[in-house]
């Protein structure tokens, strides 16, 4: 009986800080036929039978941080292990992001104590070594810290009204070390693109248009 052969789809994980211009990115790409695009399930941590975990971790990260990073860890599992029949699956952040980002930083700021940091670590290695989580390419989306906030500021999310200058200031610099300095030995391609610019939503389209062919592996894009 003959099986059938399964093709493993380019994976794209598109990484930054907040209001970088990664939902931007993901929604453009998401016009094309042979391309899946995954966004942030904010929505699954807006509501956990109806808690909202994003809004707790933001206004009390000493409390809520281990279980918010538990349901981060899930969701992102879900989508980075679902089966596809595209060509290409672009993510908005990675389960990578969330182990050497959001839980480091997490653990170095005392909002993890070193019992849930080891907790958090044991879960992604097991995962790293029993799921197909891998990754072809990593894009960067790399901005000051101080030209994020001004966006956060202007797209006005509920959530994000508690966060300060000093949270994205710290989150970059997670971003830097793992991406830029490589204190994981990173082993995926790194494309890095500079968005520091003012641009607006179309701008920066145009900007990301011109990276295509990088982001999608090189691979023939279909259009709708």
């Amino acid at each position: 009986m003959n099986k059938q052969i399964i093709k493993k789809p380019f994976r794209v994980a598109i990484e930054g800080n907040v209001g970088s211009g990664k939902s931007t990115l993901i929604k453009h790409f998401g016009n094309y036929m042979n391309v899946e695009t995954n966004p942030e399930p904010i929505e699954m941590w807006r509501d956990l039978n109806g808690h909202n975990l994003l809004q707790l971790a933001y206004s009390d990260p000493h409390r809520w941080n281990f279980a918010f990073q538990h349901n981060v860890q899930l969701s992102r599992l879900k989508l980075q292990s679902k089966p596809t029949n595209k060509d290409i699956q672009l993510f908005e952040r990675s389960l990578q992001n969330n182990r050497y980002c959001f839980v480091e930083m997490a653990h170095d700021k005392g909002l993890l104590s070193s019992p849930e940091y080891g907790v958090m670590c044991q879960w992604f290695e097991y995962i790293e070594k029993n799921v197909d989580i891998g990754l072809d390419l990593i894009v960067y989306l790399r901005t000051l810290p101080e030209v994020v906030y001004k966006r956060m500021q202007r797209r006005n999310r509920p959530e994000e009204r508690t966060v300060e200058l000093e949270y994205l200031v710290d989150l970059h610099k997670y971003h830097e070390k793992w991406l830029m300095e490589k204190t994981c030995n990173l082993s995926v391609p790194l494309l890095v693109i500079d968005v520091n610019n003012d641009l607006s939503d179309n701008q920066l389209v145009d900007l990301y248009k011109t990276y295509e062919k990088n982001i999608l592996g090189n691979l023939p894009v279909l259009c709708s």
